[in-house]
C-alpha cells in the first residue's frame, strides 16, 4: 500500500520496462556517440561481411562442383547408355532382318551380334533402372522398354521358325517384329535418350552458372574494407592498419581465387560439351541414321513391296533414302552435305582424331549408296537371287560398307569420350580446393579485422 508524501502526494509510478531488443538497440545508439562504440561496430560489420562471403562462396562453389561432379560421373555416362540402348535394339532389328535374308540356316556370326544386342539392351536397361530414381518420364520409358522388348523378340522368333520351315509367313511376323520395333521401342527409347540428354544439359547449365551471390559478397566486403581504412586514415593520419590490410589482402585473394577458378572451371567444362558431348550427342544421331538405313534396306528386300507409301512408293525404300538425307545429306560421292550429321560431326571435331573417322565414314557411307543403286537395280530388274548378295554378302555388299562406316563412327566417338573426360576433368578439377580455401580466407579475414580494430580500441584505454 502506497503511502502519501508530505502534504498528501502520492510517488510516482515506476517507468514500464523496456523489452530486450529495444534496450540492445538504445545501448547500441549509445555506443554509436563514442568513436571506441563506433569502431567495435565497424570491427563487428567487418568481420560478419567477410565470414558472409566465406560461407555463400563455400555454398554456391560446393553446388557447382556437386554439378560438374555430376556432369562427368552421372549424366553423361546415364547419356551414353540410353544412347547405347537405343544403338542396341536398333541394331538388333537390322542384323534379325540380315539373318532372314541369309535364309533358313541363319549364319552364327549373325545369330551372336543379334543376342549380344539384346543382352547388352537388357543389362543397360536394369542399369538406368537403377539410376533413374530422381526422373518419372525415365522411369516410365524404362518400363515400357521393358515390357515390350519380350514381345519383339518373340515375334523374331516365330519369323525365325517359319524361315526355317520355308514358310511364307515368317516375312510377315519379321515386319511385323519391325513395326514394333520402330513404333514403339525406339520411341520409347529415343524418349528416355532424350530425357537423359536433358538432365545432363541441365547439370551443365547449374556448374557452369556464375556464383553471383558470392561475388557480390566480395566485392560488399572489399568496399566496406576500404571504406573503414579510409576513415581511419582521416581519423589517425596513419595510412596502414595491419589487421585490416590483412583482412584486405584475404578477401582480395578469395575474391581473385573465386572469379579465376569458376572462370576456368566453366571454360573446361564449356570445351567438354563442345568437343565431347555435343559431338558424341551428333555422332549417338548418325549411327543411328545408319543403323536405321541398314534396317530399312534390308526390309525392302523381306517385304518385296510389300508394304507402300501413300504415293505408291516402297515404303523401306522411302525411309532409307530420308535415313541418308539425314546422315550425308543429298550430294553425289563427295563429302557430306551441309548441314547432315556427319558433316556436323566433321566440324565439331576439333583435331585430326576426330575429323579423320568421320571423313571416312562418310566415303563408306557414299559407297554404301552406290553399291545399294546396284542392288536396287538388280532386284527392281526382277533378279532377286542376284540382288541378295549385293546387300547381305561378305565382299562388295552394302553391309560391308555399312559395317566399315559403323567401325568409323565407334572410333570417332571412342575418341570423342576421351575428349569430354579430359575437358570436364580439368574443369571440375578447377573449383578443387576452392571452397574450402574460400572458407578458411574468409575466417583469417575477419580475424584479422577485429585485430585491426582492437589495436584501434587500445588506444583509448
Amino acid at each position: 500500500m502506497s503511502h502519501p508524501q508530505p502534504g498528501g502526494a502520492l510517488p510516482p509510478a515506476p517507468a514500464p520496462a523496456l523489452p530486450a531488443w529495444r534496450e540492445g538497440l538504445d545501448r547500441l545508439r549509445a555506443a554509436a556517440t563514442t568513436e571506441p562504440g563506433r569502431l567495435r561496430i565497424i570491427g563487428a560489420v567487418l568481420a560478419a561481411l567477410l565470414v558472409l562471403f566465406g560461407a555463400v562462396t563455400a555454398w554456391q562453389i560446393s553446388d557447382r562442383a556437386a554439378a560438374a561432379d555430376a556432369v562427368v560421373e552421372r549424366s553423361q555416362p546415364l547419356s551414353a547408355d540410353a544412347a547405347d540402348i537405343y544403338r542396341s535394339l536398333a541394331d538388333a532389328d537390322t542384323t534379325a532382318a540380315s539373318g532372314f535374308l541369309a535364309g533358313g540356316q541363319e549364319p552364327r556370326q549373325v545369330r551372336r551380334r543379334y543376342e549380344k544386342d539384346i543382352a547388352l539392351a537388357s543389362e543397360l536397361l536394369v542399369k538406368a533402372a537403377a539410376n533413374s530414381a530422381g526422373s518419372a518420364t525415365a522411369r516410365r520409358q524404362i518400363a515400357r522398354l521393358n515390357e515390350l522388348l519380350p514381345v519383339y523378340t518373340g515375334l523374331v522368333e516365330s519369323a525365325r521358325a517359319n524361315n526355317r520351315q520355308g514358310l511364307p509367313l515368317g516375312g510377315a511376323y519379321l515386319r511385323y517384329a519391325g513395326d514394333r520395333m520402330r513404333d514403339e521401342l525406339l520411341p520409347a527409347a529415343r524418349a528416355l535418350y532424350e530425357t537423359e540428354s536433358d538432365r545432363l544439359g541441365s547439370d551443365y547449365d547449374d556448374a557452369e552458372s556464375w556464383p553471383w551471390a558470392a561475388l557480390l559478397t566480395g566485392v560488399l566486403a572489399l568496399g566496406a574494407l576500404g571504406w573503414a581504412q579510409r576513415r581511419n586514415y582521416l581519423r589517425t593520419h596513419r595510412v596502414f592498419n595491419a589487421g585490416m590490410l590483412a583482412a584486405t589482402v584475404a578477401a582480395t585473394f578469395g575474391l581473385l581465387w573465386l572469379t579465376v577458378g569458376h572462370a576456368v572451371a566453366r571454360a573446361g567444362l564449356e570445351d567438354s560439351y563442345t568437343h565431347g558431348a555435343q559431338s558424341l550427342q551428333v555422332l549417338n544421331e548418325a549411327q543411328i541414321s545408319a543403323l536405321q538405313a541398314r534396317g530399312d534396306e534390308n526390309l525392302t528386300l523381306v517385304a518385296r513391296g510389300a508394304v507402300l507409301t501413300r504415293g505408291g512408293d516402297d515404303a523401306y525404300e522411302a525411309s532409307y533414302r530420308d535415313g541418308m538425307r539425314k546422315l550425308v545429306g543429298d550430294g553425289g560421292t563427295g563429302a557430306a552435305g551441309k548441314g547432315s550429321l556427319l558433316e556436323r560431326a566433321r566440324r565439331l571435331a576439333d583435331d585430326s582424331k576426330g575429323r579423320e573417322p568421320v571423313e571416312k565414314a562418310v566415303a563408306n557411307v557414299r559407297q554404301w549408296q552406290e553399291r545399294h543403286g546396284g542392288a536396287r537395280a538388280t532386284d527392281d530388274g526382277g533378279d532377286y537371287e542376284k540382288a541378295l548378295p549385293k546387300v547381305i554378302g561378305e565382299k562388295d555388299s552394302t553391309g560391308e560398307s555399312f559395317d566399315r562406316a559403323g567401325t568409323e563412327l565407334k572410333q570417332a566417338m571412342d575418341h570423342e569420350q576421351s575428349e569430354f573426360r579430359r575437358a570436364a576433368d580439368d574443369g571440375r578439377g578447377a573449383f578443387g580446393g576452392l571452397a574450402a580455401g574460400a572458407a578458411v580466407l574468409a575466417v583469417l579475414g575477419a580475424g584479422a579485422a577485429v585485430l585491426g580494430i582492437g589495436r584501434r580500441l587500445s588506444e583509448y584505454r
